[in-house]
């Protein structure tokens, strides 16, 4: 078969969607993607973002056969029929789906006269994935970490991207704003090649615990957004070679410098907060959110054992250029002192982030201490 279709609206294309497209490719030379603009629906990327998406989604698995056509106030059957596509793919999950999908291709070969439909029917592990299904994950803590599972890199990456941005824009306004999100989210900070941990994952965690504390705790607008916006920019840098200030203070500074601020007036105070985050002058900072920012910042040691193991793998590759044998003496060093604390209870002086993560961190830290041993 020398063309082979597959349509949909790909908001966002899923591992179950790649999968399909990869079956396309084992019986066609050629695979074409109509991907739909459906004026009824409100995607969250537009047209043009979701083909780029694509694109970029099967150049990474180096599909060098593949391209991605916009259909525009047409049918996809028809406008599959113009291109010589003589059939299309599509996935079947359940019976339902089957029920669904076999009236729309007796519609699109006995009415529209377009192309017709192959059915194929996914792993089970992809069973269940669809835009729908992943869409629905957004939101709660640690929802990142479960999307990045069903959806290929360029389209979580482009996802979060879109999260963040929408976090961003309800918490600062003004013409600096936007090249401000740029840069953080850019090459040079959080979005760096060689930010394992301290990442956009990083980012979107953070936010996400903020959200959770002000809501289970009551907390005040203007506080929550004082600890977002010093949460944001709290690794903003993040250096490994000598310097003359701590990254902690050196972000501190880009801080001071953005013009940015989420409440008139408290500039300042997400400044002392940024460098409560700082092993070497922390200790000295007074700030009645400091606990929060600093249980936001440590909720990574108490989440679940696959996302810790993650966390620890990021930690060693940010600091890849330190012998193992260093590092792992220098690494128990830390997580003793942590432990030590969580022990004590005093890791989490805020009492909703202790109760949400003393007694995992304890257990993961636990864990990791022996792997180093």
């Amino acid at each position: 078969m020398k063309r082979i279709g597959f349509s949909g609206t790909l908001d966002p294309i899923t591992n179950g969607h790649m999968w399909v497209i990869g079956e396309a490719r084992s019986i066609a030379d050629e695979v074409i993607v109509f991907l739909s603009q459906n004026s009824t629906k409100q995607p969250r990327f537009s047209a043009e973002e979701r083909r780029a998406i694509v694109l970029e989604s099967c150049a990474e698995r180096q599909w060098d056969n593949v391209q991605v056509l916009i259909v525009k106030s047409d049918y996809t059957a028809r406008v599959a029929r113009k291109h010589g596509v003589d059939y299309l793919i599509r996935g079947i999950r359940t019976t339902a789906d089957f029920d669904y999908e076999n009236l729309i291709q007796q519609t699109n070969v006995e009415v529209i006269g377009g192309a017709k439909t192959l059915f194929v029917m996914p792993p089970r592990d992809l069973g269940s994935v669809s835009s729908s299904f992943v869409k629905a994950l957004e939101g709660p803590v640690g929802w990142n970490w479960t999307t990045k599972k069903f959806v290929p890199a360029p389209a979580y990456r482009a996802w979060i991207l879109s999260w963040l941005h929408k976090e961003w824009q309800a918490l600062f306004q003004g013409d600096a704003a936007p090249g401000w999100f740029a840069r953080l989210t850019g090459a040079d900070a959080y979005g760096g090649a060689t930010r394992h941990y301290h990442n956009l994952d990083h980012l979107v965690h953070g936010l996400a615990e903020i959200r959770a504390w002000a809501a289970n705790t009551g907390a005040t607008a203007a506080d929550a957004d004082l600890v977002r916006a010093a949460f944001w920019f709290h690794d903003a840098y993040y250096g490994h070679g000598p310097g003359a200030v701590s990254n902690e203070e050196a972000s501190a500074q880009l801080w001071l410098g953005s013009g940015l601020e989420p409440d008139a007036g408290r500039a300042g105070e997400v400044a002392t907060l940024i460098r409560a985050t700082d092993h070497l002058q922390g200790g000295h900072v007074a700030h009645p959110l400091k606990e929060i920012l600093l249980g936001v910042d440590l909720a990574i040691l108490g989440q679940d054992e696959e996302v810790y193991a993650h966390y620890a793998r990021g930690i060693r590759a940010e600091y890849g250029h330190v012998p193992e044998e260093r590092y792992g003496s220098q690494r128990a060093a830390v997580l003793e002192h942590l432990r030590g604390k969580a022990y004590a209870g005093t890791l989490y002086a805020d009492p909703w982030f202790a109760e949400q993560y003393n007694e995992p961190a304890i257990v993961n830290m636990t864990r990791e201490l022996a792997q180093l041993a």
